[in-house]
């Protein structure tokens, strides 16, 4: 052969092993899911099923559809489940992923339990928070390493009070539960009544203790027999009394809040933006309907892949730079790009409004502006937050 044919030869053959993927490329990202295993409640109704495996199954879609990508860039996503048994200690189990160097952990535990990973970790793991909508820790009890994938319970009041604004109900009776979280939940529909310039016209605390089923054609018109008012909200997170409001009060009102119009992060009858899609894949996945926690678990792992995909990172400093950036765009089929507030680690999204059958609308609602980026017009705003 030719030296020159024989140079030429080489050059080729050096060229198309250049665009080959190393071996040494390769990537195994370990994620862990960890959550504890619940009481069953007593059923309110029985057209409500207990879900036990609220999150996990979001996951598990979410794996799927990174490992799909991860096909294309020589990348495969890892697991691990961590269910802990009610009475079982969490914390030591969230010490064992420590120690075994897990930096990614989605974590669907109450509010009291994730402040005390918080503390345990002291940021050596980043955390993808699926299931609280605590406003302190996006408003003064920041946490530090810890990503917020469901919304507020201020971005879920100002997105009631978007579309109550625009249908002009500016007349509120507030009726909240007698639990810690429905007091929370009433704090957060008063601060969005505030900022929206609505008024609270009554406001009562639910006290009943026994069965709101058979009390409710007796008590409830008694009870809502107030001053008029343009709409009913309810502050009843746990539902045991919010569902029997609805066409029992003495003035024929609309029933918003916890019950009746919600907002919420996902729901079953969502169908735009494609988002028919991935509820089909979903039920043919899990047998059941996506719930708000398989939502925020299924963003939490893509974002991490959209993450590892862009920056072929795996370790928690990287990942959180990259998802607290202006680059990073995250589709959650709800017609606009979601992202994380840099300032609390917020995943700002559109917030969905719901009957029990059908989507109403999602807020923001049009006409409703903020200076930089309109999906920060739910819950606190940058210069109304103490996170940094």
């Amino acid at each position: 052969m030719p030296t020159r044919l024989f140079s030429f030869f080489i050059l080729i053959l050096s060229l198309v092993c250049s665009t080959q993927v190393p071996a040494s490329d390769h990537q195994d990202i370990k994620i862990a899911y960890i959550t504890q295993e619940q009481q069953v409640p007593a059923a309110l109704s029985n057209l409500e099923p207990f879900v036990a495996d609220k999150g996990l199954q979001g996951a598990l879609l979410g794996l799927k559809d990174s490992n799909t990508t991860g096909q294309f860039t020589d990348q495969n996503y890892l697991l691990e489940q961590v269910i802990v048994p009610i009475g079982g200690d969490v914390k030591a189990a969230f010490t064992e992923l420590l120690t075994q160097g897990v930096q990614l952990i989605v974590v669907n535990l109450a509010a009291a339990q994730l402040e005390q990973l918080d503390q345990i970790n002291k940021n050596q793991a980043l955390l993808f928070d699926v299931a609280t909508r605590t406003d302190a820790f996006r408003h003064k009890q920041c946490l530090s390493n810890v990503l917020h994938l469901l919304p507020s319970r201020a971005m879920r009041a100002d997105a009631l009070a978007q579309y109550m604004l625009k249908k002009r109900w500016n007349r509120w009776f507030l009726v909240q539960g007698n639990t810690p979280e429905d007091a929370l939940c009433a704090q957060a529909i008063k601060r969005s009544a505030k900022r929206f310039g609505m008024k609270i016209v009554a406001e009562k605390k639910w006290l009943h203790t026994y069965d709101a089923r058979r009390t409710a054609q007796s008590d409830i018109p008694v009870f809502t027999q107030v001053d008029d008012y343009d709409v009913l909200i309810v502050a009843d997170e746990q539902g045991l009394f919010g569902e029997y409001i609805s066409y029992r009060t003495w003035l024929p009102r609309p029933v918003i809040g916890t019950q009746g119009l919600v907002a919420t992060a996902w729901h079953r009858t969502h169908e735009q933006w494609g988002a028919v899609q991935i509820q089909n894949r979903f039920k043919a996945m899990a047998s059941r309907q996506m719930q708000e926690q398989d939502y925020a678990a299924y963003l939490a792992v893509r974002a991490i892949g959209e993450a590892v995909t862009r920056t072929r990172a795996m370790d928690a400093v990287s990942i959180k730079a990259y998802l607290l950036s202006a680059d990073f765009k995250l589709q959650g089929y709800k017609g606009r790009p979601l992202s994380f507030r840099s300032w609390n680690g917020q995943l700002r999204q559109p917030v969905l409004l719901a009957a029990p059958t059908s989507l109403v609308t999602a807020a923001p609602l049009e006409g409703f502006l903020h200076p930089n980026n309109e999906l920060d017009s739910l819950g606190y705003d940058q210069p109304e937050t103490q996170c940094q």
